[in-house]
């Protein structure tokens, strides 16, 4: 998340959040992966292209510090589920690239560090939440070919030498890959938040899947700050619904209702702002003729949560 002003109301709600979990009592190989390009189909497996993935990432910093995000049973069911990202291919990914909720940018935007830090965007949580480390590697390499591959699609694009990983990124892959030896980037999501033009966003990524990369869309299915409670459940169940119907069609009707998402039952009360929805139209573009299954189908906060794949 950014500290621009169009995000004081997320902000507001994270800090709301971090207050309530307070008051209630959460590490180098070369910097770079190998040449991508160099990699494509002709140097890989037949049948070794990458899955694509879109995961809950929960609230704040819950796996490390004790948070009010949810009941251990749910807690364990949702980890349960992210540590399953890193055995979701048909091989270890060569480099990670993540989609995340918490980014926002007039183009899409790569950071590009070697080295990339944490960026603890969230606020009023216990130390501990801020002494967290996953030093995972950067990927200059991945970040060029993605650049690279939206300019050959006509999209602009952007890159940051300074941007760390968000809480949306280190805070799942904390969880699938402790040992943080995966080389990651991420891209941001366009302001505007247009979801056909996400979906050609994934499209231009498509190719990355050829080159060993793990697309990773982190956000949440259900994402209303100020309805995480029971009132709210019939609402997450009735989009949640909708939302495993839709993605999990054939791909010509999953990108067609993706991209009128919001005329869905109950849209607008599950995303009053929809950036945590955004990444899903990223990953369902770079699924292409893939088409999607429902693997996690869970509740936080006794609100219904689904995470998707596409291979």
């Amino acid at each position: 998340m950014d500290d621009s002003t169009s995000h004081l109301t997320r902000r507001q709600s994270l800090a709301a959040l971090g207050t309530a979990a307070a008051a209630a009592g959460l590490p180098g190989c070369d910097a770079g992966a190998p040449d991508p390009k160099a990699q494509g189909e002709g140097t890989r497996a037949a049948g070794a292209r990458m899955p694509v993935v879109y995961v809950p990432h929960g609230g704040g910093p819950w796996p490390f510090v004790d948070t009010p995000f949810g009941a251990r049973a749910e807690l364990d069911a949702l980890t349960a589920h992210i540590q399953s990202i890193a055995t979701a291919g048909p091989a270890r990914p060569r480099a990670m690239l993540v989609v995340s909720a918490h980014w926002e940018e007039a183009v899409p935007t790569v950071m590009t560090a070697e080295k990339p830090p944490l960026y603890f965007d969230y606020y009023n949580f216990p130390k501990a939440a801020y002494e967290l480390t996953w030093p995972a590697p950067g990927s200059p390499a991945v970040a060029a070919r993605v650049r690279e591959l939206l300019g050959a699609a006509g999209i602009p694009s952007a890159e940051d030498a300074a941007r760390g990983f968000d809480h949306g990124t280190f805070v799942p892959l904390k969880l699938a890959f402790p040992d943080a030896d995966v080389p990651t980037t991420q891209i941001s999501l366009k302001t505007g938040l247009d979801p056909a033009e996400h979906l050609a966003i994934g499209r231009a990524l498509a190719p990355l899947r050829d080159e060993g990369v793990l697309i990773v869309g982190s956000g949440m299915s259900y994402h209303n700050m100020r309805g995480m409670s029971a009132a709210f459940r019939g609402v997450s169940e009735t989009f949640d619904a909708w939302l495993r119907e839709t993605v999990t069609t054939e791909p010509a009707a999953r990108d067609a209702g993706l991209t009128a998402w919001a005329d869905a039952p109950s849209a607008r009360q599950a995303h009053p702002r929809e950036e945590h929805l955004l990444p899903l139209m990223v990953v369902a573009g770079a699924a292409g003729s893939d088409r999607g299954r429902t693997t996690y189908d869970g509740t936080l906060m006794g609100l219904r949560l689904s995470g998707f794949a596409f291979a």
